[in-house]
């Protein structure tokens, strides 16, 4: 039987640099539930403002969460959280002074971001649905820039 080693990726010759992350993903709802939203009438609490901090504390937990992330120093988390029609998109920014980048913490944050606004309203509506998660653009670091 093949042994298998797992381990964390070497970046201790890598450049410190800034890094910055950008993800988005969407929340479908009825319009009961997005009215509760608009209105603050959640019995559970505020509901957007319970999902930004569960997308940044997601976000700082992410070596936590995911094996073989690296301890990063998270300098900035930014949720945006806008209404459309029939949903609702979370748009997160990471920033970091560091050796990695952050993509899978701003990933992670809006997974939380909405999940959170699911768990917060799934006595309203249980039929959403959590779609589109991805990576919009990210700076910094040896790899370069990538924009959707």
């Amino acid at each position: 039987m093949k042994k298998e080693t797992i381990k964390v990726s070497d970046i201790s010759e890598k450049k410190t640099t800034k890094r910055t992350a950008v993800s988005e993903g969407f929340i479908t709802l009825s319009e009961t539930t997005m009215d509760v939203i608009k209105n603050d009438k959640n019995k559970k609490g505020n509901v957007i403002a319970t999902a930004k901090i569960a997308g940044i504390l997601a976000a700082k937990k992410t070596p936590n969460l995911i094996p073989l992330t690296h301890i990063i120093p998270i300098d900035d988390v930014d949720i945006v959280i806008s209404f459309e029609k029939t949903k609702l998109k979370c748009e997160t920014t990471v920033t970091s002074l560091g050796k990695t980048g952050v993509e899978i913490e701003s990933l992670l944050a809006t997974e939380i971001c909405l999940l959170t606004i699911y768990d917060m309203c799934k006595y309203i509506d249980k039929a959403m649905t959590i779609s589109e998660i991805r990576l919009i653009k990210k700076t910094g670091g040896k790899s370069g820039d990538y924009f959707r």
